[in-house]
């Protein structure tokens, strides 16, 4: 927003250490130390924008969901439609969109194409550039993944995407982050996933 580190200069936002849960994990996953996801995200940085206000995104530059305007402090209502009321324009322009950002990479975000382990600890940096519609396939995956162990097998027993408590705040945010940065490569602030209603699928 201001060209500050989290936009200090204007209020938005100030960097700070990350700051994980000193809680356990829980009997359902024995190991410690053996996956990157564990005391997520320290294995790859320990600094982050700490945002005030209705600021957000990883550099305060951005309105919180539901606020719009040059100070994010006006409120901003959209609706979501059921899919199978959509018309076939409005089909048409979801498809469209999603071929675009299949099309289109990513200007704010890399992924990680190794372990930190296998990034020699970080002094051999494993990232790559990828398409705004696959960066949320490959955070889906990612989360979801098995736990690779230190003997080069895996460990399948519980996915924590789907088998935990976050389930529902997970989703939720990951899908309010999808919709944004559709909205940002389309440059549609109107645009709004559809829902699917499959009470009577």
């Amino acid at each position: 927003g201001d060209n500050s580190p989290c936009g200090e200069a204007s209020g938005r936002g100030s960097c700070q250490n990350v700051v994980i849960s000193d809680s356990p994990v829980g009997t359902q996953f024995p190991f410690s130390g053996i996956d990157d996801r564990e005391n997520w995200p320290t294995v790859f940085y320990n600094r982050t924008c700490q945002c005030q206000g209705n600021f957000m995104g990883y550099h305060c530059g951005e309105c919180r969901y539901g606020y719009t305007g040059p100070n994010c402090t006006e409120r901003r209502n959209v609706i979501r439609k059921e899919i199978f009321r959509m018309t076939t324009a409005e089909k048409d322009k979801f498809i469209a969109y999603l071929n675009l950002a299949k099309r289109t990479i990513s200007p704010d975000y890399v992924i990680s194409t190794g372990t930190y382990e296998q990034m020699n600890n970080g002094s051999n940096p494993m990232f790559a550039d990828i398409n705004v519609y696959d960066l949320f396939v490959w955070l889906h995956y990612y989360a979801s993944r098995d736990a690779f162990l230190e003997d080069g097998s895996v460990w399948a027993n519980i996915d924590f995407a789907h088998e935990a408590p976050g389930f529902l705040p997970w989703h939720r945010f990951f899908l309010l982050l999808w919709e944004r940065e559709i909205q940002k490569v389309a440059g549609d602030e109107d645009f709004t996933i559809p829902f699917w209603d499959w009470r009577d699928a």
